[in-house]
């Protein structure tokens, strides 16, 4: 079962950590993580939550963009992946909840099994884009009402946040993006996330406006100002999403490494930017799988 193995931990203590974390509203830094090797990165580093992001999975197990293209079966695998090695609560991107209503509780309960502590669904149109693209639409605020409620209902653990965000700010403006939000609450989410808002103003209105904790996501190079972290928990936000800032410093440095080689034939000039043979194995814990191995070992 994913969580537990690495260190004895419940899944139902990480729920209910970060549930109290979220009540705190002190803007907690939450790093994306497309699959499990970025997980023991952000778990090292000493985050306190992971976001299981579905443009990261896009970009990194499909390499295709974030446009809907990913599986319920895809995300529940690196979801399980991920909870397997690593202890840190995971709020886990459903996209639109891969269908209806009733394509949502399924979600929700197969996420729920794999591991996810938040579950974040958002109300576009599907095949959805990522909340920083233009050409996104919305569905009717009914159906999405219908689809909270069917996550709702679909937790086991009551301590499983269900997080609805909604992308109206770019189509209908802000004040609609709240209202939707508001009728979001009504249905039962635990936290609602406004997407893209574009300038602190309307961040301050979005925490001023809706009573449950509130998501930030900030992306570089996208809509929202990349304001710090106390700037943000002043605010009110309860979570700041880095969604694919991992994913980001990766390709960069992939492209600035094997460019090196494919353009000097070695490594040279490079090497500092390799983690060594010692540290990769630190952070895979391997000494841990030796102790394994010598407490099986046949005699």
């Amino acid at each position: 079962m994913a969580g537990g193995s690495a260190s004895g931990d419940r899944i139902s203590d990480r729920r209910k950590r970060l549930r109290a974390a979220v009540n705190e509203r002190r803007a907690i830094l939450v790093p994306g993580a497309a699959n499990a090797l970025t997980a023991r990165v952000i778990q090292d580093v000493g985050f306190d939550a992971i976001y299981v992001t579905g443009a990261g999975i896009a970009n990194t197990l499909l390499g295709v963009p974030d446009i809907g293209l990913v599986t319920l079966t895809e995300l529940a695998h690196t979801t399980e992946a991920i909870g397997e090695i690593c202890t840190l609560p995971m709020i886990v991107d459903i996209d639109t909840g891969f269908g209806n209503a009733v394509n949502t509780r399924r979600t929700v309960r197969v996420l729920e099994r794999a591991g996810a502590c938040a579950v974040q669904m958002e109300d576009q149109v599907f095949p959805k884009k990522c909340g920083h693209f233009d050409g996104k639409g919305v569905i009717p605020v009914a159906e999405m009402v219908s689809k909270i409620k069917a996550a709702v209902d679909a937790r086991e653990d009551s301590n499983l946040l269900v997080m609805a965000r909604t992308d109206a700010r770019a189509i209908e403006g802000l004040d609609a993006a709240i209202e939707r939000a508001e009728r979001y609450i009504e249905a039962g989410a635990d936290m609602t996330f406004v997407e893209a808002p574009t300038s602190e103003q309307e961040m301050r209105t979005i925490t001023q406006r809706l009573s449950v904790p509130q998501v930030a996501n900030l992306v570089v190079g996208g809509r929202t100002p990349l304001l710090p972290q106390q700037a943000l928990a002043d605010i009110g936000f309860s979570i700041v999403l880095y969604a694919n800032t991992p994913l980001q410093a990766a390709m960069r440095a992939m492209g600035e490494v094997l460019g090196a080689l494919k353009r000097d034939g070695g490594l040279d000039a490079v090497k500092d930017r390799l983690a060594g043979f010692d540290e990769r194995q630190r952070l895979v814990d391997k000494a841990s799988y030796d102790a394994l191995e010598k407490l099986y070992a046949v005699e």
